[in-house]
């Protein structure tokens, strides 16, 4: 164990017996985690906080949060910090939820919307699966990629279909889920085929496959839909992760015009279990921003 493991583990065991001390296990208040039993997991994605790995996990510690969610963190690791990072994050009674099925899908010619990249696709699914079970990850982020000039929408999204049907075999066998993620296209990823929850609830109906399912990012539908409560409603049964960031400006829940009280009674009222992940960029301190928004969350959603 280097230095920086061993201070992140440290610490880790210092602010889970400080916590227990003050409270029983059972309770959730703000600023600590809510019972691991949860109906809704708290979470949030990595790439949003600063520091290292390890203080970014411990940002997640100190703010209450349950897991976290990566990107293509774990492309480098090799086998050891695999298990150095599985040790580090069940010291802290943090899960890892999700991770990328395509994390070099701007790089790469793997393109869910083109048949002649479909092959590449599967490779880079299939390789980011193995990685998902060796990290014992449970998710996987998959990514239309952008739209191809020339081509109609009618044709990439019958090569969107296919694409997710073959990498949905590959999660089937191996128990882990696809989840589809739309971007907006009007702000923050232009040129991106899938823009919208609306068409992408369509794609995983039509898909078939119970390992093949929806990410809603609010933000992002708010920004190029508008209307999230009403699709929110359609989409619930089919989601397995929302993410959660204000709009203008991708920041904090309050920040701007977005009403998350009504966002959550809404996801609440669908009945949902599942994982609902902060994604946005702190305007303030990072730990009293996510203590904040999580505390806000699990009160209107009702649950501890």
């Amino acid at each position: 164990m280097d230095r920086r493991t061993f201070l992140a583990t440290t610490f880790a065991s210092t602010a889970l017996a400080q916590r227990g001390a003050q409270q029983p296990q059972s309770a959730a208040v703000p600023g600590t985690a809510a019972p691991a039993k949860a109906k809704i997991t708290s979470s949030v994605m990595l790439w949003t906080l600063k520091g290292t790995f390890e203080q970014r996990l411990e940002t997640a510690l100190q703010s209450g949060i349950q897991s976290v969610e990566l990107v293509g963190e774990h492309t480098k690791w090799a086998s050891a910090d695999i298990a150095r990072v599985k040790k580090l994050t069940r010291s802290m009674h943090l899960g890892m939820d999700t991770i990328s099925s395509t994390p070099n899908w701007k790089q790469m010619p793997i393109s869910m919307v083109d048949p002649a990249q479909r092959p590449n696709l599967v490779q880079e699914v299939a390789l980011n699966i193995s990685f998902a079970q060796r990290l014992e990850v449970p998710m996987l982020l998959l990514m239309s990629g952008d739209a191809i000039a020339g081509r109609t929408h009618e044709e990439q999204y019958k090569s969107m279909v296919e694409g997710a049907r073959r990498c949905g075999d590959l999660a089937e066998k191996a128990g882990v889920t696809l989840i589809i993620e739309p971007l907006n296209t009007k702000v923050d990823h232009k040129g991106y085929w899938l823009s919208n929850c609306v068409e992408g609830l369509k794609i995983v109906k039509e898909v078939d496959n119970p390992h093949v399912r929806l990410l809603f990012d609010i933000y992002h539908e708010q920004v190029e839909m508008g209307e999230v409560l009403t699709t929110i409603k359609e989409a619930a049964n089919y989601v397995k992760v929302f993410h959660v960031a204000d709009n203008p400006g991708r920041h904090d829940p309050g920040t701007g015009t977005m009403k998350y009280d009504e966002i959550y009674k809404t996801i609440a009222k669908t009945g949902y279990a599942g994982h609902l992940t902060m994604e946005y960029v702190p305007v303030v301190e990072p730990v009293a921003s996510l203590q904040k928004a999580v505390t806000s969350m699990r009160a209107a959603l009702n649950v501890t």
